[in-house]
């Protein structure tokens, strides 16, 4: 891969793009936060399609893990491929199949739809997440070459987790205030997905297209020995940050209904948007603390917060249950921060792609897995005894690999 470092980017037949690095590096930022956000816009509609169609707790949490499947087959096989095929062609793709997946719900209602809409959506959201994460970095540092490489990967991660903030307040909203809940969010989204595609194809190029490819393989992590254990430990770190998001994303709602008895749409979707937001706020606000700080403090914030989702569900105490998830999301923010600063430092520029989408991948694995544990654990034991075990297993497992992360930082 060869990065482009001309103050402006030609396109593979000559002709020159229209944006400059500094407004593509927004462009990239907007498709994101929009693509982010239409992936969480259902979360507080699962409970519109379990009233609508009677099916079972257990099927939501099958609706929504198979998005989790999508990004990681696509973060498997697809992930990496910017490195050598170049980021806005990669993008662009990504961004498509999210309009086919809004299609896809607007047209195929039945639950056979929803999945296929759900999967399609991970997907596009595997693809672009290593290469915008990439491909921001790589414009920024164009733009301005002198500026702080931080504050690009600040910008990424806060619109990445910005965007999953904002897709349940929106279909909360609309679900709550508007007549056919389950059609708007996705007619709103359908059009801004569309002028994202049209921005992104805009976007200056940042890799220069090899004239012969490489064979084509799957994902894989290129490190060297001693680097693994340093990248396991972030990558384990990551499962567990995003079993606390998977959790708010997909049976949040139905405890909020069930467990704590508030029925509300706009509470469920207000409620997810505070713990991605405070995820996204928390790595503002602590930016200027070393790595190993902000780390020792989203462990802190996690533990507790996991308590606090723990004490509020068992309670119950929708007051407990909410704080928690709040402290819960800052912690997130500031572990999921650390692992992806401790995964990209580890890799150098031809593979940072690559490695990027593996910590992913196995961070959408956490999104996934837990969840569909605690689904299966809510057809068998009572709900506050699930929700308590989730808990005890994802604090020990992130102050296992928080741990390890410090060790290795002290090196």
């Amino acid at each position: 891969m060869t990065t482009l470092t001309g103050p402006r980017a030609i396109d593979t037949v000559g002709t020159r793009v229209r944006f400059a690095h500094g407004p593509g590096f927004w462009a990239i930022a907007a498709a994101f936060l929009t693509t982010m956000a239409f992936s969480t816009v259902p979360t507080p509609l699962y409970a519109l399609y379990q009233q609508r169609d009677g099916f079972p707790t257990f099927l939501i949490t099958v609706i929504f893990a198979a998005y989790a499947v999508g990004v990681m087959a696509s973060l498997y096989l697809a992930g990496h491929v910017s490195d050598w095929l170049g980021r806005r062609r990669v993008a662009l793709v990504a961004v498509l199949a999210e309009v086919v997946a809004a299609l896809i719900f607007l047209f195929w209602r039945d639950v056979p739809g929803l999945l296929l809409a759900r999967f399609v959506t991970g997907v596009g959201v595997g693809i672009l997440t290593a290469t915008a994460t990439a491909h921001l970095s790589e414009l920024r540092r164009i733009a301005r070459p002198d500026e702080d490489p931080s504050r690009s990967a600040l910008i990424s991660t806060v619109v990445n987790l910005g965007g999953l903030a904002i897709g349940p307040l929106v279909g909360g909203l609309l679900a709550q205030y508007v007549g056919q809940p389950l059609d708007r969010p996705y007619e709103v989204f359908l059009v801004l997905l569309v002028i994202s595609a049209l921005g992104v194809a805009l976007v200056p190029e940042t890799v220069e297209r090899r004239e012969t490819r490489p064979a084509y393989r799957p994902q894989r992590v290129a490190l060297p020995a001693a680097a693994k254990p340093q990248f396991f430990a972030a990558a384990v770190g990551a499962f567990a940050a995003f079993a606390i998001f998977g959790l708010f994303t997909s049976l949040a709602p139905t405890f909020l209904a069930g467990t704590l008895h508030h029925t509300s749409r706009l509470l469920a979707g207000v409620v997810t948007f505070a713990v991605f937001s405070a995820g996204a706020a928390s790595q503002v606000v602590f930016v200027r603390l070393s790595r190993a700080r902000q780390l020792q403090l989203g462990l802190a914030f996690m533990s507790a917060g996991l308590a606090g989702i723990a004490v509020g569900g068992l309670t119950p105490s929708l007051a407990l249950f909410v704080v928690g998830g709040v402290i819960a999301g800052a912690g997130v923010g500031l572990v999921f921060r650390a692992a992806v600063a401790t995964a990209a430092g580890l890799a150098d520029a031809d593979s940072r792609g690559e490695v990027l989408a593996a910590l992913f991948l196995v961070a959408y694995a956490g999104l996934a897995l837990p969840v569909l544990a605690i689904g299966l654990g809510i057809a068998l034991l009572p709900a506050e005894l699930a929700l308590v075990l989730f808990a005890g297993i994802i604090l020990v497992m992130v102050n296992a690999a928080g741990l390890r992360m410090l060790a290795a930082d002290r090196r």
